[in-house]
């Protein structure tokens, strides 16, 4: 018997950082997201394969039951061993759903290259929690940690509205569909970026007047949601850049890596990798190509709709 599941990718486009705090994150599903596959075998250990975007192998090993029983040791982040631990977390909420007289073939298929941070991790978790019939929420929450925002997306094929009270995720559906995503791009950065890092690095930074702080980037991402044309939407997205900058004691992309660019250019999760939002009137293909970035991808092309 084989079983397949499937999570989609995420985008955060406001609440970065904050969002851990309580604030409001506007964030979108991706057409991009990983397959999870497992097959019965007579094995008695999981045989795990993980294949990239372009069908290349880019983890293989073999995970026995008893390194998922057993306490380890080890303090590497090796992907053995977080799986490892993902799966471990996971029987602990549910203790009967491995059968470990039996063995499993377990494959994972990602739509979009690995390094393109849309959710590798996330898309996994909730994929394994769908499997092994445990709270994708909660079973992030003791593996991987972070504000949960991209277990929503994973679960969810529409915009989403998301925040933590107290510590508890609530989502909201919300409608996003303006006329001018013509004039919305996407553009990669060749830069993986470390959430715990960027995570860190916040928490170290962000100011004591938090909650004032809070309340601005919740009426910023209701300017952005709220946006009917092109200008205001840009407007908000620029707004919200600026106020992370000083939160982040940063400069914004922009200012640090694109400062001739005639239009607006937002951070997405993470500042300083993965993917930028950039928004113009014309196609800005051009322009990033001849600053060296050539995957540009258009609304269409990478949000569900």
């Amino acid at each position: 018997m084989t079983q397949t599941y499937y999570s989609n990718g995420k985008l955060l486009i406001t609440g970065e950082y904050l969002v851990l705090d309580g604030a409001k994150a506007f964030a979108l599903p991706t057409k991009f997201g990983q397959n999870l596959i497992v097959e019965q075998t007579t094995s008695k250990h999981i045989q795990w394969i993980s294949y990239d975007a372009d069908g290349s192998t880019w983890f293989e090993d073999i995970i026995l039951f008893s390194d998922i029983v057993n306490e380890s040791d080890s303090e590497n982040e090796s992907v053995k061993d977080t799986l490892t631990t993902i799966i471990k977390e996971a029987l602990l909420l549910n203790p009967n759903a491995l059968n470990q007289n039996q063995g499993l073939k377990i494959t994972t298929e990602l739509s979009f290259p690995k390094s393109w941070g849309l959710g590798t991790s996330s898309t996994l978790i909730n994929n394994i929690a769908q499997w092994l019939e445990v709270d994708a929420f909660t079973l992030l929450k003791n593996s991987f940690g972070g504000s949960g925002y991209d277990i929503a997306c994973a679960q969810n094929d529409s915009p989403i509205l998301y925040h933590l009270n107290d510590g508890n995720p609530i989502v909201e559906q919300v409608c996003f569909s303006p006329k001018f995503t013509e004039n919305i791009f996407f553009v990669y950065l060749n830069k993986k970026q470390s959430s715990k890092t960027a995570i860190a690095s916040y928490n170290m930074n962000k100011k004591y007047n938090l909650e004032k702080t809070i309340a601005s980037n919740d009426q910023t991402t209701t300017e952005v949601l709220e946006a009917r044309t092109l200008q205001s939407f840009a407007e908000a997205l620029q707004k919200h850049e600026i106020e992370m900058s000083s939160i982040l004691e940063m400069q914004t992309i922009k200012e640090a890596t694109f400062p001739d660019f005639e239009g607006t250019i937002k951070s997405l999760g993470a500042w300083g990798g993965d993917f930028v939002m950039a928004i113009s009137t014309e196609n800005p293909s051009e322009y990033f190509i001849s600053k060296g970035y050539s995957t540009i991808i258009t609304y269409d092309e990478m949000i569900l709709t």
